[in-house]
């Protein structure tokens, strides 16, 4: 079976790398912070080409985090697309804010602007741009708190977003993972930077306790054998994205706009293809051993967890998103031999 992701082959890239790296954070006893974390926080600033990044303990925690930190909480509303990871507006609905669902662009699963303008009201106070599957989802002029997930986007260049925030996740199946939860924060803001740090370590200030914003400090650490591992796969990380931005072009050269477009500097973190016969094509791939996924399968206002949410309007493009497309494989760790058989499997479909 082709998978869909492959972790055990990415690892075999730098796995003499990684395993040292690891190995050196356990014998050094410094298993939280440390010199380890700050240097990736740094090497990520780069990359991200913002002046500060944070590292905290998963994704999720990195938008939670940024809506917290902005002040964001009970009253307020907190725009977002209606198709995303429901990772985007739980962090909405925890914070105790509400999510305000609006629908995508007719040509790609991101936000439509336009629609964000329509959606606000007096109590909106942010907007979460979703660059999907390492794409650009554009930006607009606003006087809104803009906090780009980009956790499906680190390494996409350039630097997707320019919000007062963005969020990344370091989940095993993204481009630049570690080898378990991770997550941070970038901004060139550096009181905002504090304040993460802060709110990520129990809300602690000089030895004391303290809420931010009305907001009560967690435990949210990036841990050094996770930073370790994310630094070991950066001087490979360029030659992985490049292959993967190979095999897209193969794909969509020769499947055509079934294939979702992305922008030249898209990490293509998924690969997604549309079609009206779905479920009947993923078992032809899965007959023919090549694995595929659905991301994702429902519009987050069908998510029972959003009753609260409010809508504008209709979802009409979210919803023919989400009941069209599916992810076939593009990962580095392909060969050509296997591109072949996923483009041949789709061709024969009948």
């Amino acid at each position: 079976m082709i998978p869909l992701i492959d972790l055990a082959a990415r690892h075999q890239f730098c796995s003499d790398d990684v395993e040292k790296a690891v190995l050196a954070v356990l014998r050094s006893g410094q298993w939280i912070g440390g010199p380890v974390v700050a240097e990736l926080e740094q090497q990520i600033s780069t990359l991200m080409n913002r002046r500060h990044a944070v590292g905290v303990a998963n994704g999720t925690d990195a938008l939670e985090l940024s809506l917290q930190v902005l002040g964001v909480g009970p009253g307020d509303e907190v725009i977002a697309p209606a198709v995303s990871f429901f990772a985007t507006v739980g962090a909405i609905r925890r914070v105790g804010a509400t999510p305000v669902l609006v629908d995508v662009r007719p040509d790609l699963p991101l936000i439509d602007w336009v629609q964000v303008e329509k959606a606000r009201s007096k109590q909106t106070r942010a907007v979460i741009p979703v660059h999907l599957f390492g794409m650009d989802a554009g930006a607009c002029e606003t006087d809104l708190f803009v906090i780009d997930d980009v956790a499906q986007a680190v390494g996409s260049r350039p630097p997707r977003g320019r919000g007062q925030l963005a969020a990344m996740s370091f989940y095993p199946t993204k481009v630049l993972s570690s080898a378990g939860d991770g997550g941070m924060v970038a901004t060139d803001d550096p009181e905002l930077a504090r304040l993460i740090r802060v709110l990520g370590n129990h809300g602690v200030m000089d030895g004391k306790y303290h809420e931010v914003r009305g907001h009560v400090g967690g435990n949210s650490r990036l841990d050094a054998i996770h930073a370790a591992t994310l630094l070991a796969h950066l001087p490979q990380f360029s030659a992985r994205m490049s292959r993967r931005q190979e095999i897209y072009r193969r794909y969509r050269a020769e499947l055509g706009p079934i294939v979702l477009e992305h922008d030249s500097g898209s990490s293509v973190s998924i690969l997604c293809v549309r079609h009206p016969r779905r479920e009947a094509i993923r078992e032809h791939l899965h007959q023919r051993g090549i694995s595929t996924g659905c991301y994702y399968p429902v519009p987050l206002s069908q998510h029972p967890a959003m009753a609260g949410a409010r809508r504008v309007g209709g979802l009409p493009e979210s919803e023919a998103y989400c009941a069209e497309a599916f992810a076939i494989p593009c990962h580095a760790g392909l060969t050509d031999e296997q591109v072949e058989q996923i483009l041949t499997a789709l061709r024969d479909f009948d």
